[in-house]
């Protein structure tokens, strides 16, 4: 289970704090957090080149670009953190939501489906100086609508009015008591999940086609992981094609180690995708062997009959995981 924080404010203060406490209490229930503070990171603003809209990438090359976009689809939660300015958020996280446009033209303008969106939640925190009825009412429309480009189901918040000086979260009564409740209850339905994880030598066809159809038909009570006993550089480009074909979008995904993925927690089931693709055992967990042949370097005919076959695979035999 990955939860991802994003750090909006400009300083370091009650916002960091607020979200490095909800984090904190992620990472305590068993969640792999990461958290993106957008004053350290390069991300320029959105020019509105319309590129994305016909391609689905944004063009820009910055941090948005090199690491951002992954984080949010490997995410499955999303939490959005900022203080109030002007009842919208700061401008270095504005710049990131703007961004943010290249996942909403992939899904509503190219029709692909990024696996993790059919479980996918976002969470806000916020606060601001004042006391007003209406102070947050423009924060939550925004957060709501980048959960929604991003592939998140808006799932609760936790505000704060009167926080106007450094050091007032950390006072702010009943805020740790707000947090533990607030995370058990967003995390509770994915800590319930068992993690199967699917191997192959490279972790850039078989395996990260396995995730994706376990992951988009089984999400909700499967936590769906791949690996590679060898990874290879980058996902391999044909098989992000093939997959296209039938709806899904693979864009964004990156390969993983078989070593890091098991230090971050061990499966309940392994599945090694070809001959020979065997991994150290791990103890407790159900193991198969689908035999599934490695089509590196084949047509895309060929890409095609391995992918269907391996949905097969998956509706036939995931669900009973």
């Amino acid at each position: 289970m990955n939860v991802l924080g994003l750090q909006g404010s400009p300083r370091k203060g009650n916002t960091c704090f607020l979200l490095s406490e909800f984090m904190r209490a992620a990472e305590k229930l068993g969640a792999a957090v990461a958290t993106v503070d957008v004053r350290e990171k390069n991300i320029l603003p959105c020019t509105e080149c319309r590129v994305c809209e016909t391609c689905g990438f944004c063009p820009i090359d910055d941090d948005m670009t090199a690491e951002v976009y992954t984080l949010l689809r490997e995410a499955d939660i999303v939490v959005m953190a900022a203080p109030v300015f002007f009842y919208s958020v700061p401008a270095q996280l504005k710049a990131l939501i703007d961004r943010s446009q290249a996942l909403w033209a992939r899904r509503n303008r190219l029709g692909l489906e990024d696996a993790g969106s059919r479980w996918r939640k976002g969470f806000l925190l916020s606060l601001g100086a004042t006391r007003g009825k209406k102070l947050f009412d423009g924060i939550r429309l925004t957060a709501r609508y980048f959960f929604d480009a991003v592939g998140a189901r808006s799932a609760g918040e936790l505000v704060y009015r009167g926080i106007e000086h450094r050091g007032d979260m950390e006072k702010q009564e009943g805020a740790a008591a707000d947090i533990e409740k607030a995370v058990q209850e967003l995390m509770h339905p994915f800590r319930l999940r068992k993690k199967i994880l699917f191997v192959s030598t490279d972790n850039a066809s078989r395996s990260q086609m396995a995730a994706a159809f376990a992951q988009r038909l089984f999400g909700d009570r499967l936590d769906c992981l791949s690996a590679g006993i060898r990874p290879a550089a980058q996902v391999n480009p044909a098989m992000v094609s093939v997959m296209a074909e039938k709806g899904m979008d693979m864009a964004f995904r990156r390969t993983r180690s078989l070593d890091a993925v098991l230090q971050a927690g061990l499966p309940d089931a392994v599945v090694a995708m070809g001959p020979g693709e065997t991994c150290t055992p791990v103890p407790g967990a159900v193991r198969e062997n689908w035999n599934v042949p490695d089509f590196a370097g084949g047509s895309l005919d060929a890409m095609r009959r391995v992918r269907d076959h391996i949905e097969k695979l998956v509706i036939e035999r995931i669900g009973h995981i």
